[in-house]
């Protein structure tokens, strides 16, 4: 029997609050359990609690005598979603609360019917009234973690609430025009044709974004690779490398493969190696370099490990698309909200630095490092390349000119635009000289 999209929804979001998983990883297992013509709804259900969860959270806090157990979870995930359906959905209140209660049972935990249906129609009554309050917290307010919110604040003053605005947004459907196969002039052209809307992106030459977004696989030339879905600031990368024909190019930390398959469309005589952690997160890769009719050498490996993986052939560029926070993201991973900690900022700052410190001798003197993240928080982007200049003698910084962005101490950060790109970070290296050479031994006379 198909499962209620509200209990899935629930499941999913349960694995998260319960620390188990991403919303990624838990919920297709639960969309394959619905009927085909649930599916949206139980994404919207999933993704939407996520997206507003810290206000939730508080709001069921003002219903609820006592909060939940640890064990309770998945009871404390479905009265989330049934607040969610009442407060952000369409969704007649009889059926988010009748729906919703009639889940209790599939969690066999029947006792707790009638506290779910009090406190849902406890927050039909009060919610407004009770949100209304809540306004006056601005962890509520803009439905971000206290952590959060207040790291926003700190380092953006004048722009924190709008970047929360941003994060709360549901983000556009942007494409990459593969320039190997024709202008974005002439791309746009054929949207229109097709009675697709869509406009040129103002900062990324190859990108397009379209008005209302649709099932890719429909868009004109997709499966023949004519166009991929890439966010406009993450397009950035392969025109700020300044590449040239034949250069050798690592690209760290490189799945899913977008800007790898950038990379190669921009110049195809590259000779690109792609290292990522796992295999498994390479697959992604495999599957967009088929489709595209590219090819790299795909490396499973830690990339600090540079002994493991290196020929020992100096790269001419390298990309360092590093691990991070994704805060400048959320609006694509609501679930972000509730998965990253205050305490994980400094430990992805540290490994940023190993990162930048590893892969720093594989780069031939002359040669460029783009080290990007997806990351709001200056903590994982000046701050990282303030202390990598100050400890590595040859390396200097590059200016990134705009008009994209917000010139920092070192390199330029994309603030997230509702109906515009995602939150990013750029610094640009080139290397002036090689490391000194270790001292063999003292010398006596």
């Amino acid at each position: 029997m198909a499962v209620d999209p509200r209990l899935a929804a629930a499941r999913a979001l349960g694995a998260v609050l319960a620390g188990k998983a991403s919303l990624g990883s838990a919920l297709p297992a639960q969309l394959d359990k619905v009927e085909p013509r649930d599916r949206g709804l139980t994404q919207e259900l999933a993704f939407g609690t996520a997206r507003w969860q810290p206000r939730l959270a508080l709001l069921a806090g003002k219903l609820l005598q006592k909060p939940f157990k640890a064990a309770d979870t998945d009871l404390e995930a479905l009265l989330l979603v049934g607040l969610y359906q009442l407060l952000y959905t369409r969704i007649p209140a009889h059926a988010a609360i009748g729906e919703t209660v009639g889940c209790v049972d599939r969690l066999k935990k029947s006792s707790a019917k009638g506290l779910i249906n009090a406190v849902l129609r406890r927050a039909q009554r009060e919610g407004e009234a009770l949100l209304a309050e809540l306004e006056r917290d601005p962890a509520a307010r803009t439905a971000h973690p206290r952590w959060l919110q207040k790291a926003l604040k700190a380092h953006w003053p004048a722009d924190w609430e709008a970047i929360c605005a941003a994060n709360n947004s549901h983000p556009p459907l942007t494409l990459r025009v593969n320039r190997r196969h024709g202008s974005r002039d002439d791309y746009l052209a054929e949207l229109a044709a097709a009675g697709i809307a869509a406009r040129a992106c103002p900062f990324s030459v190859d990108g397009v974004q379209l008005a209302v977004p649709c099932d890719v696989t429909a868009l004109p030339g997709f499966a023949e690779g004519r166009v991929s879905v890439q966010d406009e600031a993450a397009q950035l990368a392969a025109d700020l490398l300044e590449l040239k024909p034949g250069l050798r190019v690592l690209d760290a930390c490189c799945a899913p493969g977008g800007k790898t398959c950038h990379l190669l469309e921009a110049e195809p005589t590259l000779a690109v190696t792609a290292v990522d952690l796992e295999e498994s997160r390479l697959v992604r890769v495999r599957e967009n370099l088929a489709r595209l009719q590219l090819d790299a050498r795909l490396v499973a490996a830690d990339a600090r490990a540079v002994g493991e993986w290196w020929d020992g052939k100096p790269f001419q560029r390298i990309l360092l698309d590093a691990p991070c926070s994704a805060t400048g993201v959320i609006r694509r991973h609501p679930d972000i909200k509730l998965t990253r900690q205050q305490g994980d900022i400094a430990a992805l700052a540290a490994l940023q630095g190993e990162l930048l410190d590893a892969l720093w001798p594989t780069l031939e003197v002359g040669g460029v490092l783009l080290y990007a993240t997806c990351s709001s928080l200056p903590t994982e982007n000046t701050e990282v390349i303030a202390a990598f200049l100050a400890r590595t003698p040859g390396a200097r910084e590059l200016d990134i000119p705009g008009p994209f962005g917000v010139k920092q101490p070192h390199g330029r950060q994309l603030l997230a635009q509702v109906d515009g790109h995602d939150g990013f970070y750029y610094a640009k290296l080139i290397k002036i000289a090689a490391a000194p050479a270790r001292a063999q031994g003292a010398v006596t006379g």
